[in-house]
Formats: C-alpha cells, sequence, structure tokens
C-alpha cells in the first residue's frame, strides 16, 4: 500500500489523473444495475464506495449530468467539524469526523484533512448564551468543545482584532480543536478511485431524465440522456436539485434552494493557523494548502438556483473579515462562486427511505454538506442495503415533518440563515 504526505498525493493524483472530474474515462452504462446513485459528488460517491466496501454491493452505477465532483463538492469551503446543538446532529457529524480521521488510510489517497481547530466567536451576550449551550450540549455526547475567554481566543489565532473599540467586539469564543478542514476535491477523487477500483461505474454526461416504477409503484430504474437504465434501487444525492429530481418519481420535498457564496484570495505564505467563524458577522475564513484564505459568506435571502449570488453578501462579508483579521485589509481577491443548498424547515438533512419503494434520498443539507460527507456516505449506503436507515440516520425522516419531531439546527450553520 503506498502512502503520501503533504502535497506529495496531490502532485501524484495530478500526474495519474491529470486534474479534475472532466479528464475521468466513463464506462458505457450497463442495462442494468442493483443500485443507481444519481448525483457524483462527495456524498454519491462515499455511498457508492460504502455499498461496495462495507455491503459487497459493486453492481453500482453513479450517474451525474457533468463531471464527478463538479457540483457543490468543488464549491464549498472544506471547513469540518461536528459542534452542533441536537443530540442527532452530534452523532451523524462526530460519526463522519471519525471517518475522516482515518479517510486517508481507508483511501489510500490523501484527502489533506487538517485538524487545525475550527473556533466560533461571540459578539455579545446572545452569542455567549448559545455558544455556551453549545459547549455543553457537545460535552455530554462526547464531542470536544471548549470555552475561550478573548485573550484565549487571540492566543490561539493571533491576527484575530480582540479590541474593545471594534464594531463588533470579541467577548468569547468556542473552540473545537478536533475540526479543520479537507481537500474538497481530493475527496472526491479519493472516493471515485476507491469506489471504482471495487467494479463501481461512475458515468459523466449521464443527466437522469425521468424515474421509471412499476405497476406497483416500485422503482424500476431511471431515464437517462444516455438511454433507459433498470436499477432495483435508486439513491438520490443531487445537492441543490433533488427536488427536481424527486419530482420525477411525483414526490414533493420539503426543500428550497437558495444560493450561498464563498471567494478566495490571493496565495500568501502561510499565516492564518486554524478555522474561525462569526455568526453576527456572517463570515467565516480559513487559508487552505495552496495559500489562499478562503472566505465564506452567507447564503442570499431569496430562493434560486444561481451559481452566483448578490454582491452586497460578500461586500459585507469582506467588510467583516477586514475588522476582524485587519492584517488582510489590503489583500486581493481572485475569485467568488457560489454554490447552491437545499434547505428542509428545520435546517437539518433528510437521509431516508422514501414512500416510494426502491427510492432513497439525501438532501437538505445546507451549509452542512461537505463536513457530513463520510458520515452521510456510510449510513446512507447502509439504508440502500439494508432497506432499513442506521440508527445514526434514523431520526431524519421525511416523516419528521408530518409528526413535528424537528431537528431545529437553525442556529448551528454560523452564517446568515
Amino acid at each position: 500500500m503506498r502512502r503520501f504526505s503533504g502535497f506529495a498525493l496531490a502532485r501524484e493524483a495530478m500526474r495519474e489523473h491529470k486534474g479534475w472530474g472532466r479528464q475521468w474515462e466513463s464506462p458505457e452504462p450497463r442495462s442494468q444495475y442493483d443500485v443507481v446513485i444519481v448525483g457524483a459528488g462527495g456524498h454519491g460517491l462515499a455511498t457508492a464506495y460504502y455499498l461496495a466496501a462495507e455491503h459487497g454491493i459493486t453492481n453500482v452505477a453513479v450517474l451525474d449530468k457533468g463531471w464527478l465532483g463538479g457540483g457543490n463538492t468543488g464549491r464549498n469551503t472544506t471547513i469540518i467539524r461536528s459542534n452542533y446543538l441536537y443530540d442527532e446532529s452530534a452523532a451523524i457529524y462526530d460519526h463522519a469526523v471519525r471517518l475522516w480521521e482515518g479517510l486517508s488510510q481507508a483511501l489510500n489517497y490523501n484527502v489533506m484533512f487538517s485538524q487545525r481547530g475550527v473556533m466560533m466567536l461571540a459578539h455579545n451576550v446572545h452569542d455567549v448564551q448559545v455558544l455556551k449551550r453549545h459547549v455543553h450540549a457537545n460535552r455530554l455526547n462526547g464531542v470536544d468543545n471548549e470555552w475561550l475567554d478573548p485573550a484565549a481566543a487571540r492566543a490561539f489565532c493571533p491576527p484575530l482584532n480582540i479590541s474593545k473599540a471594534a464594531r463588533y467586539p470579541v467577548v468569547g469564543a468556542a473552540l473545537q480543536r478536533r475540526g479543520g478542514v479537507a481537500r474538497h476535491d481530493a475527496v472526491a477523487w479519493g472516493y471515485a478511485r476507491a469506489a471504482s477500483a471495487r467494479g463501481v461505474h461512475i458515468i459523466q454526461n449521464c443527466e437522469v431524465t425521468g424515474i421509471h416504477r412499476g405497476p406497483d409503484g416500485a422503482v424500476t430504474g431511471v431515464e437517462t440522456t444516455r438511454g433507459a437504465i433498470r436499477a432495483r434501487k435508486v439513491g438520490v444525492v443531487a445537492a441543490g436539485h433533488s427536488s427536481v429530481v424527486m419530482a420525477m418519481a411525483g414526490l414533493r420535498m420539503p426543500l428550497e434552494s437558495f444560493p450561498l457564496q464563498a471567494l478566495v484570495s490571493e496565495p500568501v505564505k502561510p499565516c492564518f493557523p486554524c478555522v474561525v467563524m462569526s455568526n453576527t458577522v456572517h463570515a467565516y475564513i480559513s487559508q487552505s494548502d495552496k495559500g489562499e484564505l478562503v472566505i465564506g459568506a452567507g447564503t442570499d435571502q431569496y430562493t434560486s438556483y444561481s451559481q452566483t449570488g448578490g454582491l452586497h453578501i460578500i461586500s459585507h462579508t469582506l467588510d467583516a473579515i477586514c475588522e476582524m483579521f485587519p492584517m488582510f485589509t489590503r489583500m486581493k481577491m481572485l475569485r467568488s462562486w457560489g454554490g447552491i443548498v437545499d434547505v428542509t424547515p428545520d435546517r437539518s438533512p433528510i437521509l431516508a427511505k422514501t414512500p416510494v419503494k426502491g427510492l432513497y434520498v439525501n438532501c437538505g443539507w445546507g451549509t452542512g454538506g461537505f463536513k457530513a460527507t463520510p458520515g452521510s456516505g456510510h449510513v446512507f449506503a447502509h439504508t440502500i442495503a439494508r432497506d432499513d436507515p442506521h440508527p445514526i440516520n434514523a431520526p431524519f425522516t421525511l416523516e419528521r415533518f408530518r409528526t413535528g419531531r424537528l431537528i431545529d439546527e437553525a442556529a448551528a450553520a454560523a452564517v446568515a440563515h
């Protein structure tokens, strides 16, 4: 088994694959599969990998209308953490963190996971109360989280401005040391390569245009731009477009889609040691291994499939970043983008069987999608393989919106929703 560290594997990946998913050689689709996964992003590829690696189901096709990893997987800010409030959320996100910690070894592919710590700032009494509640709830669930005073927050992140004269003075912070970042395209490639090696077909430029159902209402396959494909089971993992795909089976999903913006700066030498998030000023920041500052903004407050978003959101975010970290006021921004996030009424995902036999859905992650990637794929594969939810994802059903057993994580994103 070959092992790599640092940038060595990134260079190896470039030599082996020559870059992004556009270069992946997609096989011709078979006429029938045991399982079809709609969406070749991180969650879809992880699901396919765990179906093959843990359940022995290798006759699997992962279909994507574009190229693998070309959706939200390639448009996120790479943050990984599990400091969510509710028991159900803490369980699934911490399950993901534990998988992240051994993922490079499991895939024999360096996903560049760096546990540099995630610090969430408090600027007022309300922030302090909310974040301390998170700290205590996390500790009860065995999730690491700790409270820092302003001096300790600055000691952990020296560029942080803790002046009391600031517009939003820092009055404390919650720190999860096991949190951090990973390389988003490496995650997609790692799962894709490992799944493909086990016989999974990853078929690009193959848009699903319909879902076929038999006389009994059960799923029998999908219609695509490359022809019909029969399947006993279909899992939909199409971030930002799940409601569109599910409508093909006659199901209406409790989802809204919003643009979520981010941007990166010019690359500089290492100067920022961790991830810092602020809900009050709607901004979060880290530094990538390439040296770029990765900056995340809030969601636009209108429903849209746009991948751009309003300029005022970015402007507000940069104002906040410059106030919290004055050393960045002269940095130049290179590019900005928007991902499309599906949001449920309680801001928690849906990971479940549907009323249609043989149809499963993984959606509604909002801003939490990337950090949950391995955990989501692991439990979703279990749900598909056994036609029964894993105990960790059992609460994340469609039925909760009928029964009222919601998992209200509206404040957990640390951005503007």
